[in-house]
């Protein structure tokens, strides 16, 4: 998927979170920078622990104690009106904002529904909650085009979750996330559960009312092969950091960064001959007691002097031509500012 850059929908700049406070907080996400634009689609890939789920949190304002937003911006460029930056919005501000601005599927997303409540009761709730004018009609006629848009008949809105298969209890958390129409749909691994067939029809779902609608996507998963299969762009986390960001077509081809390397020789090839699939050895680092230097540098199998001492910059390799791309590795050095 290509996708030509728009202005910017929301911009994330310098964000650290830390669960906890003082000496003891555990720096979860540090120093990120990341730009989605409208329409685009962009991938966070990562193993678990690598603090993609705490990034999407922290941009929402919606991390579990003891989490806190320690640094950093997140500025939203709404389609009229000034950009202004959700960190720093009122509590009222920001119930407006969640839902009809961003919304978010979360992990584990078909357990997400009130088991005692129908379907139809769940969808016209989060209209009511920030359209108390419309009528009742009203809402439910919005429901029944909420599943419409997701594949499914209406008349499973008088179902309750249990009386529908995961795939479809997936569908209608989509459809809850598109019922204010926002400009940012964030996903936490939404398909971890479901089969491979069915993360398919899902996914070329989402594709399909990504180019309908023009919301733009921060999909994140620690699968790589689906980023690269219906991305515009990929980054790449690891230790609380962004390590690579590129389109998903260089990341596929031409990783740059050994753990991207790593990641997509952990999953068959898509295309071409077989290949061993080799993965990365070792465990992702303690977040409590990172590494000096580059926190990969313990697992890298090209890992050599300044690695374990002194910590990569991202940015532009000085040996890339080409669309933008940025990586943190001390293989590709960068150019200051």
């Amino acid at each position: 998927m290509t996708q030509v850059l728009t202005r910017p929908l929301l911009e994330i700049r310098n964000l650290d979170v830390d669960y906890g406070l003082g000496g003891d907080a555990v720096h979860a996400v540090r120093d990120v920078n990341l730009t989605i634009h409208r329409g685009e689609v962009v991938g966070l890939a990562g193993e678990s622990g690598s603090g993609k789920s705490t990034l999407a949190y922290g941009i929402t304002r919606l991390l579990p104690p003891p989490g806190v937003v320690a640094n950093g911006s997140v500025t939203y460029h709404p389609p009229t009106g000034d950009p202004f930056d959700v960190l720093s919005l009122s509590p009222n501000e920001l119930r407006a904002f969640r839902w009809a601005e961003t919304s978010i599927v979360f992990q584990g997303a078909m357990n997400s529904l009130n088991p005692v409540h129908k379907v139809s009761t769940q969808l016209m709730d989060v209209i009511k909650a920030h359209d108390p004018g419309m009528s009742k009609a009203g809402r439910l006629a919005r429901a029944k085009e909420l599943l419409k848009l997701v594949g499914i008949a209406e008349d499973r809105l008088e179902s309750y979750p249990h009386q529908l298969s995961g795939g479809m209890r997936q569908r209608v958390m989509i459809g809850m996330a598109l019922a204010l129409e926002p400009q940012l749909v964030i996903m936490d691994e939404p398909t971890t559960a479901l089969d491979v067939v069915m993360q398919r029809q899902i996914l070329g779902q989402l594709v399909e009312l990504r180019e309908r609608l023009g919301f733009s996507v921060l999909f994140i998963t620690h699968d790589l092969s689906l980023l690269v299969e219906f991305s515009d762009r990929i980054a790449i986390m690891y230790g609380g950091r962004i390590v690579e960001e590129a389109p998903s077509a260089d990341i596929y081809r031409e990783p740059k960064h050994p753990y991207s390397e790593g990641l997509l020789r952990s999953f068959p090839a898509l295309r071409g001959a077989r290949r061993e699939l080799s993965g990365i050895p070792g465990s992702p680092p303690d977040l409590r007691n990172m590494p000096t230097g580059c926190s990969f540098h313990p697992r890298c199998p090209k890992a050599f002097e300044p690695c374990d001492k002194k910590l990569p910059i991202l940015g532009k390799p000085d040996d890339h031509v080409g669309p933008h791309r940025s990586v943190a590795c001390w293989l590709h050095p960068v150019t200051a500012g």
